[in-house]
């Protein structure tokens, strides 16, 4: 394999999680992809693109874990492609133990590792399979609370640009009551902020509305707050392009995710912008479940 290489991207995760959306959307967007791939093989798939000179950046394989050996082979198929200079982005489809088990009984399928037992055991085998790849992924997609359309929808946000900047960040506003999300890479908690639940004529709107930004942003704390995590954000966004890690995630949480976070999540969002360097998603994930 000579001159510029294709990089390449890795898509894996639970077993109903979405992996094939991901894949048809990654097609639609002009991505050659091939599904079911074996780890083993994912090297001589990269070297048959360089071959034929396929378009970089455009590459990707779908790897599931029905091998037994799935993580020694993933994890050495990796390496070699690293050592070989192709730069490999590996993403990651997550979903909740309850979500899967919804979506395998809606489809009346068992799941590929559960053997002769239940449909949770071979949901826990595989998370545990998984466990490792899952840590050095470098994009985690949690599509519990995603239809097919969102899921596409984030794939075409991540991969869809052709000259986008170099760190790709979702800031996501989330209640805590509801959960963290589990693709988070940084959580910033603004429950130490007063709440405007407790004021009666903010409590219908949420952290869209101007008076309760406002509100928000005129606590002690608040643009402290802001200003001090603008800077650790610079730093840690550096380190994360120096390693190569393209896809970071930064969960803002309040309560009820309706009020304070929405507030700050944008506010941090707008804050990245400003610095240039980084394409900034912003989402808010509980919006409208009070």
């Amino acid at each position: 394999m000579s001159g510029r290489e294709p990089a390449f991207v890795v898509v894996t995760g639970m077993s109903g999680a979405g992996r094939s959306t991901a894949a048809k959307a990654l097609e639609d967007l002009g991505w050659f992809v091939i599904d079911n791939l074996p780890p083993g093989l994912l090297f001589a798939m990269a070297e048959e693109a360089g071959r034929v000179k396929l378009a970089a950046d455009k590459v990707a394989a779908v790897v599931d874990v029905r091998s037994l050996a799935f993580t020694t082979d993933l994890n050495a198929a990796i390496e070699e492609l690293d050592g070989r200079g192709v730069a490999v982005r590996v993403v990651f489809l997550e979903a909740s133990d309850e979500e899967l088990v919804r979506r395998f009984e809606n489809v009346r399928r068992p799941h590929p590792l559960q053997g002769d037992g239940r449909l949770v055991d071979g949901i826990a085998r595989e998370r545990g399979i998984l466990r490792e790849v899952r840590a050095n992924a470098d994009l985690v997609i949690d599509t519990s609370n995603l239809n097919v359309h969102e899921l596409r929808g984030k794939i075409v946000a991540f991969f869809g640009g052709e000259n986008r900047p170099g760190l790709r960040v979702n800031v996501v506003s989330f209640g805590f009551k509801y959960g963290l999300p589990v693709d988070a890479d940084l959580v910033v908690d603004c429950r130490f902020l007063p709440n405007p639940h407790w004021v009666p004529e903010l409590r219908p709107m949420n952290g869209l509305d101007a008076p309760v930004r406002d509100y928000v942003l005129n606590q002690t704390g608040a643009k402290e707050l802001l200003d001090a995590y603008e800077e650790v954000l610079g730093i840690i966004a550096a380190g994360y392009t120096r390693e190569g890690k393209g896809y970071a995630t930064l969960a803002v949480g309040c309560t009820g995710g309706k009020h304070r976070s929405v507030a700050m999540t944008e506010q941090i969002a707008a804050r990245l912008r400003d610095r240039g360097g980084m394409d900034v998603q912003v989402s808010h994930r509980d919006v409208g479940r009070e």
